[in-house]
């Protein structure tokens, strides 16, 4: 069982870089860089076993429906085929999983909740034999009445999508057809109504959008001696996944041992289970390594999506500009199951209010079941809805008051000691009015570039691009501002913590250290910083970082911005103890030698012991020599949480928040209704940059996440079928580099004393406030209200 240390408190750590070499602070190299962009790199997708099989999953075709009967005879035939599986052959009592809810069943039992459910699995010699095989499974499908909306999901009679609930939420919920319901009620916003001389209100649509990451579902799983199984795969949570994978094997967590291999992108949607469960039924059946591989069109069934939401707004104000009170409804679609919906409206709900101060407030957040695809974690979390409204709101405020729209959020901007709705203190920096600063005091860039550039200039500086559709007639320049809040880490009270072995020994003469987590390195650059951690700790040049698996504690997810928090976190501790082992051991062997060994603060630098007068003392390679391994696990905490109130949404219910701005400069052809994103400049507050190059990347990643659900990025279903009806990438448009616009970023450095070295979590945060962002500009731009996004041409051009 591993120790707890506690999260760090005081000023962040003030570490020599002189000596420690690729320590923190530092824009080192990733070590999987260069692989990844020579094509070198080894994916879930690329393994392979002597004498492994294929598997593959027949899904649903529709969207609700009754099984009345399976026939698998036709594929049992084929040859090639050793194994087909159903509901029937599931070998434990347990047949259902699920992040925080077990509603999702393994495979179909019966009854069908989601066009793309799994219903039957099949594993041959060859992919192509499995494929074929699938197809010849016969299903009898009896379709049932859909729901597909808030109206249909709660009409009296609406089918209930699962029936007899026993989870811990079905309790507190108007409706079984409402996942959670979270509202939170601070103040009088019926008394400060009357305080407000103006009111705005709006209704605001956001579409659901995909990961959309690169290397699809994979993984391979063999069968141990032992009966159980080993699973290598490509996944967001190890210990989640075994958590949920062990019980409806039938097996003991020991004898399911997982091990990360190389994954393609997350954001999300890894988090739930996709093929894990199916590969490693199929390998235990057949009692042969199993592989699976996602095409592009499974994987748009096989993951979640970002919940797309309906969002009603009230807010109210003072003729000064001051804010009086805000209203909000935010209706969540979740799908046919749970996954991390609970989690998402406690998100949504809390940061509705956005990173302004507003006393009384009412709001409501609830997602929903429905026969709609499942929905749950995406970069931003419930923020990202919640944001693109409340941002909206504050343009229409500014307007309506005849205020500067940056103006006006700088008035109201919340700072360190503001308290949120729920009635947690924000205690450590909110630079929100410096960020809103840094964005507006930019240079613009120069307008219409293309007529400066002569015959030099590039169609590609034009909107749409290459297909040559404008020459810049109708053009119209628009700029736009956001700025949103987000939180970092689980919250409401969830246990959250990351476990770090850290072994240090001599090599070859040479202090060598191993750092060894579960964490999945997903591509945000976690494995880099390990290691700069390691070296600014340890003073070693060399550091080994080993394969992510289930044989060391959990890290957690890498989700919620929590990783360099967490498990950095719980890699610096470690180094800590590990440190204090080798000053012991120079104690005891040189202590009589110099009365520094114990009188003076010792460091670990360049190889060396040393005060921090900079006198060297021992050489840390000799003072180990003799000496066993030094090896230490070790468990990080953040400070704790606690759930919101379920009547009053109040409590101290989130670790930490982060902030960022973004000022979009957009040129729109107003009678195509085409948009050229010029330049979407943010500020951020990242409270200590512990790879610049990292931290640049991160920004600049997630700030064209939010660009794509601005102008591109939906997937559409069919209101009629509850049908997806663009699962590729040829009908689901992702940004490519055409369409990313230059993106200049400002970050701040202001330490939040909570965490280790002072950072903040900051993947998630740019994805917030890019999208509103994107959308005033285009307002500004066309004079649209535009309250739904993406915004397609016929948006702006009045042909819907």
């Amino acid at each position: 069982m591993a120790n707890t240390r506690t999260a760090p408190s005081g000023t962040p750590t003030n570490v020599s870089q002189k000596h420690n070499q690729g320590g923190i602070g530092e824009s080192t190299l990733r070590p999987d860089g260069t692989l990844k962009v020579t094509g070198e790199f080894a994916y879930s997708s690329d393994m392979w076993h002597e004498d492994m099989l294929w598997g593959q999953t027949l899904r649903s075709p529709v969207a609700h429906a009754e099984i009345a009967s399976i026939d698998i005879s036709e594929a049992l035939a084929l040859p090639g085929v050793y194994s087909v599986l159903t509901y029937a052959d599931l070998p434990a009592e347990m047949k259902n999983y699920g992040l925080e809810i077990q509603d999702t069943p393994v495979l179909a039992n019966g009854r069908v909740r989601h066009h793309g459910e799994p219903v039957a699995l099949v594993a041959a010699d060859h992919p192509e034999t499995a494929r074929r095989a699938a197809a010849k499974i016969k299903v009898d499908y009896k379709e049932l009445p859909l729901v597909t909306d808030e109206a249909s999901a709660l009409a009296p009679g609406a089918p209930l999508i699962h029936e007899g609930r026993d989870d811990h939420h079905a309790g507190h919920v108007p409706h079984p057809n409402i996942v959670h319901r979270q509202p939170i009620i601070r103040g009088n916003v019926e008394e400060a109504r009357k305080r407000a001389d103006v009111i705005v209100e709006g209704e605001y649509t956001f579409g659901m959008q995909d990961q959309a990451f690169l290397g699809p579902e994979s993984g391979l799983a063999v069968p141990g001696e032992d009966g159980g199984v080993d699973l290598y795969v490509a996944t967001q949570w190890l210990h989640s996944d075994l958590r949920q994978i062990a019980p409806v094997l039938g097996l003991p967590e020991e004898k399911v041992r997982m091990t990360l291999s190389g994954v393609g992108g997350a954001f999300g949607g890894r988090e739930d289970i996709s093929m894990q469960i199916h590969a490693c039924l199929l390998a235990l059946a057949t009692n042969k390594p199993v592989k699976m591989v996602y095409n592009r069109f499974e994987s748009f069934f096989g993951h979640v999506h970002r919940h797309p939401a309906k969002l009603y707004y009230e807010h109210g104000a003072t003729k000064d500009g001051k804010l009086t009170h805000m209203k909000c409804r935010i209706v969540l679609d979740g799908g046919a199951y749970a996954s991390a919906s609970p989690a998402v409206v406690g998100n949504a709900s809390s940061l509705s209010v956005g990173p302004y101060i507003v006393e009384d407030v009412d709001i409501e957040a609830v997602a929903l079941y429905t026969n709609n695809p499942p929905c749950g974690a995406m970069r931003g979390f419930g923020a990202v809805q919640a944001c693109f409204a409340y941002e909206a709101q504050m343009d229409k405020l500014a307007a309506k008051l005849g205020m500067d729209p940056v103006e006006f959020r700088q008035l109201n901007a919340m700072e360190q000691g503001t308290v949120m709705p729920t009635g947690q203190v924000v205690d450590s920096p909110a630079p929100v009015a410096e960020l809103l600063r840094r964005v507006k005091a930019r240079p613009l860039p120069p307008e219409r570039q293309w007529e400066s550039a002569g015959e030099g200039a590039d169609v590609r500086a034009l909107p749409g691009g290459l297909s040559n559709t404008t020459h810049g007639e109708g053009v119209v320049r628009g700029v736009g501002y956001a700025v949103g809040i987000k939180n970092v880490g689980f919250s409401e009270g969830f246990d959250d913590y990351s476990t770090a072995r850290v072994r240090l020994e001599v090599i070859g003469g040479e202090a060598v250290a191993m750092v060894h987590t579960a964490m999945a390195e997903v591509g945000q650059g976690g494995v880099t910083v390990h290691a700069q951690i390691a070296r600014t700790e340890l003073g070693v040049t060399h550091v080994t970082i080993h394969p992510a698996d289930t044989q060391v504690g959990s890290a957690g997810s890498t989700s919620a911005s929590r990783q360099t928090y967490m498990t950095g976190g719980a890699v610096k501790n470690t180094c800590e103890a590990v440190r204090e082992k080798v000053l012991e051991i120079g104690r005891r062997k040189n202590g009589s030698y110099h009365p520094a060994w114990a009188t003076a603060e010792l460091l670990l630098e360049g190889g060396k012991v040393v005060t921090d007068g900079g006198e060297v003392l021992a050489d840390i390679a000799e003072l180990l020599e003799g000496e066993d391994a030094i090896d230490i696990e070790l468990e990080f905490r953040h400070r704790p949480t606690v759930a919101f109130d379920l009547v009053t949404g109040q409590g101290d219910g989130h670790v930490q928040y982060t902030f960022a701005a973004h000022r979009a400069v957009v040129e729109v052809d107003t009678e195509l209704g085409l948009v050229k994103v010029v330049e979407l400049a943010c500020a951020q507050d990242v409270g200590k940059a512990l790879n610049p190059l990292s931290v640049v990347g991160q920004i600049q990643g997630g700030t064209t996440q939010g660009l794509g659900v601005a102008v591109m990025e939906e997937i559409i279903v069919d209101p009629k079928t509850a049908k997806v009806r663009n699962p590729s990438f040829t009908d689901y448009l992702i940004p490519t580099i055409l369409d990313t616009p230059s993106i200049p970023v400002d970050y701040l450095e202001l330490a939040d004393p909570n965490a280790p070295y002072g950072l903040r979590g900051l993947g998630e945060a740019p994805t917030l406030s890019s999208t509103p962002a994107v959308l005033a500009a285009i307002r500004a731009a066309t004079g649209l209200e535009l309250n739904k996004t993406p915004i397609r041409p016929e948006a702006l051009t009045g042909t819907l």
